[in-house]
């Protein structure tokens, strides 16, 4: 009797298909293949991502390990590198066109010129040096979302600008916060209060560059159907990591070291509302709605996805403060000297002897650079490195399952391009 066949595996068999494992965009460009199916639309008033690529994203995570699809997805993403790098510097060169638009006019009038001067040195020092990341995601989203023929050069600049508003939230937060925790440097150069003059005139500087975003937003936006949802979006988002800053503060205020605050559920209530919703549900949401997609299923169910990346993307933060490399960051870390509620502590709490807790408790929240480094020693006894790389792959193969779950029906793309940015980063 002969030897039974073997099966191939289906992970095998469905990369032998090739229509469904192309690293194609978002619409597949063999539209003449797809006839009927091509650019499905899937929820209201938005039409989502096309059948057969959404077919491929599915297949790639069901049959993928993490390493594997993280190695496929870098393999994608070199390919469509060049595509990426040109929307990038195309919404770099944007910035020029969103100072312009806030300053020019008013730049030489009698009374107000020499405060829109002001305001022109402050959007150029602290807008600009970053990656990026929360803007773009915004652009790229919104080209994921919108039918090519839909994606005429109004609503591009319309998207580009928007990015620019989640920028600018971005800095209008970064210069209070750096003023609140007396950080010294930010993106490589000194914190905006930090330079000759400044001081903290940089507190109204800051409401400057919150105020530009609702300006940009009505001379863009205003006429546009989704005009209202942006705007309360804004205000929302605002008022959540308002709040999430409130409990950061409370939790660690200076001069008064409590270890017992130091919780995991404060760690991540912090967490939710200070960094994940502005850092990664505001700038997708704000491309849904832009592209008509403004059902509370499916704004929820990105919801469940974003908040998970943007809390180990936290995460990546505080280790990053303490154990990652300033010349890469951008910033010297603080955490220790600012008694924060950082990941690292609610982990060595979780694991400290007696012993080591009173070293802590000695220690911790104390400006001294031989106290700073001797809770950074009480990290290393612990181990927390190794703590730290395991738990990010498994949050990562966590994240990927949330996907599978919870991203239809918009393109599971977005998501698990967002994952890949953070994964294993550096900066």
């Amino acid at each position: 009797m002969p030897a039974p066949v073997p099966l191939m595996p289906l992970s095998r068999w469905l990369r032998s298909v090739g229509v469904f494992l192309l690293p194609a965009p978002c619409w597949v460009p063999q539209e003449r293949w797809l006839g009927s199916l091509q650019r499905p639309s899937l929820v209201h008033r938005g039409s989502v991502l096309g059948a057969w690529h959404s077919v491929r994203c599915w297949c790639q995570v069901w049959t993928e390990e993490p390493r594997v699809l993280y190695s496929s997805l870098r393999m994608n993403g070199d390919q469509k590198l060049d595509v990426y790098d040109q929307k990038k510097q195309d919404f770099i060169q944007h910035f020029s066109q969103i100072v312009k638009v806030l300053t020019e006019d008013d730049l030489g009038h009698p009374e107000t010129g020499d405060a829109i001067a002001r305001l022109k040195e402050v959007l150029e020092y602290n807008v600009v040096g970053g990656k990026y990341q929360r803007g773009m995601t915004v652009l790229v989203t919104f080209q994921d979302l919108v039918e090519p023929s839909k994606q005429d050069a109004d609503s591009l600049q319309r998207a580009m600008t928007v990015g620019w508003c989640v920028e600018l939230l971005q800095a209008f937060f970064l210069v209070a916060d750096d003023i609140m925790d007396a950080s010294l440097t930010r993106r490589g150069h000194p914190c905006w209060y930090q330079k000759p003059g400044i001081g903290l005139d940089a507190v109204n500087d800051s409401f400057l560059l919150e105020a530009c975003i609702y300006r940009l937003l009505k001379l863009y936006c205003r006429e546009q159907p989704y005009y209202l949802n942006l705007m309360e979006l804004f205000l929302q988002t605002s008022y959540q990591t308002e709040i999430g800053q409130t409990l950061d503060l409370i939790t660690a205020p200076q001069g008064n070291v409590d270890l017992g605050r130091f919780t995991e559920k404060r760690y991540k209530s912090i967490v939710k509302y200070k960094t994940a919703f502005y850092s990664f549900y505001l700038p997708v949401a704000a491309a849904m709605y832009m592209a008509g997609i403004d059902g509370e299923k499916e704004h929820a169910n990105a919801k469940k996805i974003l908040l998970e990346l943007g809390e180990l993307f936290q995460i990546q933060d505080d280790y990053l403060d303490l154990f990652g490399d300033s010349s890469v960051t951008g910033k010297i870390g603080t955490d220790i000297q600012d008694n924060k509620c950082s990941w690292l502590v609610v982990q060595c709490l979780q694991r400290a002897s007696p012993e080591q807790r009173q070293i802590l408790q000695e220690n911790y929240g104390q400006k001294e650079a031989e106290k700073v480094a001797r809770v950074k020693a009480l990290y290393e006894e612990l181990n927390l490195q190794a703590v730290f790389t395991q738990y990010e792959e498994d949050r990562y193969s966590h994240l990927l399952g949330l996907i599978k779950q919870y991203s239809s029906p918009l393109p599971p793309a977005i998501f698990l391009r967002l994952a890949q940015k953070i994964y294993r980063r550096k900066k």
